[in-house]
């Protein structure tokens, strides 16, 4: 399903989050991972296991 513009509120601190983590990928494509892990059932402890694994094989 291709992406569709919507508008939404949002705190100004999750918005200064996701720009300062972003990077030049752009914040709203991190929302919208956030979004879809959230959707998915991508739970944060698994997440943190990968990204942790991930660092140590790079290491």
């Amino acid at each position: 399903m291709g992406k569709q513009r919507v508008s939404i509120m949002l705190d100004g601190s999750i918005i200064a989050f996701f720009k300062a983590k972003a990077g030049e990928r752009g914040y709203q494509t991190l929302i919208n991972q956030a979004l879809h892990q959230a959707m998915t059932g991508e739970q944060i402890e698994s997440t943190l296991r990968r990204v942790i694994r991930e660092e140590l094989h790079t290491a």
